[in-house]
């Protein structure tokens, strides 16, 4: 049984989830949201949707959704962000976790967060990523996007510009490789994983004339690794890194901040790809991309990538279940 969130409820995570629930789904699924949201949303895009509230025996077939409704505080307007409504949004992420983390739910799925109107409402919540890891009481984890072409885990996700480098140190990398490493042996089905690690600067620094973090900190670490027998290059610069002549030879790429990879993998495979948490106690999927506001409500949402990350949450469950 998968648990979905469809995240900020102003967006067209709502949209995703109905849209989806338009096909059979292989696998049962327990939406945790505002059923009387969902319903007003179905209606307004013109879709059929027969809700009920028998989470004991969840519906998968087309046009039923079966809803633990968590009631939010306003009735939502399609591309208006509530501050009000935040808390009844987190709650309902909450309660999915929950139900991960006590074996009732195989796998979460979740839609898109407005991290915007989170922080405004006075939640810290500066992602997903970190949000889970805080619920799961993990140490850390490692975000990935995973597309046909390529898999991109971040060393650092959701920060500023100008606070990554302070971020980056041997130790915080070389703990997300090996959560990386990991979950490529285990979920993925690599025994000895190929990974290729960026660096940092321009030039992967110039051997030091743009910059001391590839020096300093990220080829130490390689080293290390390598040492111990990984299949790992780095660090290699970002702007030959990704392509053909490493790529076709590697399992992931690890980034070191937000918006040096995924650019280029969501260019290659956006509405397809798929955001993945890794290290967690239970299997997380996402969409890989945002609220789209303005286009909630109108039909035009493309649930691709919703799709496709119902679809990896299926496949993550079905090695488990192998491997077990």
């Amino acid at each position: 049984m998968i648990a979905i969130t469809p995240g900020e409820p102003a967006g067209i995570g709502p949209d995703l989830v109905i849209q989806a629930a338009q096909r059979d789904r292989a696998l049962a699924e327990v939406v945790i949201a505002d059923a009387n949201m969902l319903q007003q949303r179905a209606d307004l895009l013109g879709l059929p949707l027969e809700i009920d509230q028998r989470i004991d025996s969840p519906s998968n077939r087309p046009g039923q959704l079966t809803v633990q409704h968590i009631p939010l505080a306003e009735s939502v307007v399609p591309g208006c962000l509530s501050i009000a409504n935040a808390d009844g949004t987190l709650q309902a992420l909450d309660r999915a976790v929950q139900g991960c983390m006590n074996g009732e739910f195989a796998a979460l799925v979740t839609g898109p967060m407005q991290k915007s109107v989170m922080m405004d409402a006075g939640f810290d919540f500066s992602g997903h990523t970190e949000h889970l890891a805080m619920r799961a009481g993990v140490e850390d984890v490692v975000m990935m996007l995973a597309s046909d072409a390529m898999r991109v885990a971040l060393a650092t996700t959701h920060l500023p510009l100008q606070a990554v480098s302070a971020q980056l140190t041997e130790t915080l990398l070389e703990r997300r490789l090996r959560i990386l490493y990991a979950a490529l042996q285990a979920q993925f089905g690599l025994p000895n994983p190929r990974i290729l690690v960026c660096g940092l600067n321009p030039h992967a620094g110039e051997s030091g004339h743009m910059g001391r973090e590839e020096i300093d900190v990220i080829a130490p670490v390689c080293e290390r690794l390598r040492a111990m027998g990984w299949a790992i290059q780095g660090p290699l610069p970002a702007d030959t890194l990704f392509t053909p002549q490493y790529l076709d030879a590697a399992d992931a790429v690890m980034a070191m901040f937000h918006d040096q990879g995924l650019p280029v993998l969501k260019y290659s495979g956006f509405g397809s790809a798929v955001n993945i948490t890794l290290g967690l106690p239970f299997i997380r999927t996402s969409v890989d991309h945002g609220t789209a506001l303005d286009l909630a409500g109108s039909g035009g949402a493309d649930a691709g990538s919703f799709r496709a990350a119902m679809a990896n949450a299926a496949e993550l469950i079905k090695r488990s279940h192998a491997a077990a």
